[in-house]
């Protein structure tokens, strides 16, 4: 289980380094630690790793308790992502540009699959926002879209790109999850 762990969040770390590259946007939590990055000097996969131990200590009022996944979530997206933006080079081509969006997309989606089936425990935006949702009783639907507005306006604010890249992120994440989803299920199965 660790493997697919690893393996997952690195995949997804990788993912949102794309997207960061492309410079069309990025997904609404890494416009946020683009702008926060921005405002503090720091890299973006500190600042990715700040938001996810201060989003942790939301979970406390909560009574949520994180795992091998939530603090391996931490640590590897951040590091993969500062990794990912350090070495993948700017593409200055829009179709290179796009094609960096739905490879980051579809990065991102196969390990969000990878590390969400191995049970270890949920990355610390995942855990809050199904931990609001049994809670409150709110539909995770509007759970997750107020929360992934919130961040995506605040960093749009404090610097961070949003863009083509970042609808498309929107458009296209839920069916990279099913799809990279299913596929797993099916080789854990066969």
């Amino acid at each position: 289980m660790v493997l697919p762990l690893a393996g997952g969040l690195s995949l997804f770390g990788f993912g949102e380094g794309l997207l960061v590259q492309s410079r069309l946007g990025a997904s609404p939590w890494t416009v946020f630690a683009e702008g926060l990055g921005h405002l503090l000097g720091i890299s973006i996969g500190t600042a990715t790793g700040l938001i996810s131990l201060t989003v942790m200590l939301l979970w406390i009022p909560l009574r949520e308790k994180p795992g091998l996944g939530t603090i391996s979530n931490i640590l590897i997206i951040a590091e993969v992502l500062n990794l990912s933006v350090e070495y993948l080079p700017v593409q200055h081509a829009l179709l290179l540009r796009s094609i960096y969006v739905l490879a980051g997309v579809g990065a991102v989606g196969v390990g969000s699959a990878l590390y969400l089936t191995t049970g270890l425990g949920p990355g610390p935006r995942d855990g809050l926002m199904t931990s609001l949702h049994r809670h409150f009783q709110v539909s995770i639907v509007y759970v997750r879209l107020s929360i992934e507005a919130t961040v995506l306006f605040v960093g749009w604010l404090l610097g961070g790109t949003v863009g083509f890249g970042t609808a498309i992120f929107a458009a296209l994440i839920g069916y990279s999850i099913g799809a990279s989803l299913s596929i797993v299920a099916e080789l854990v199965e066969g």
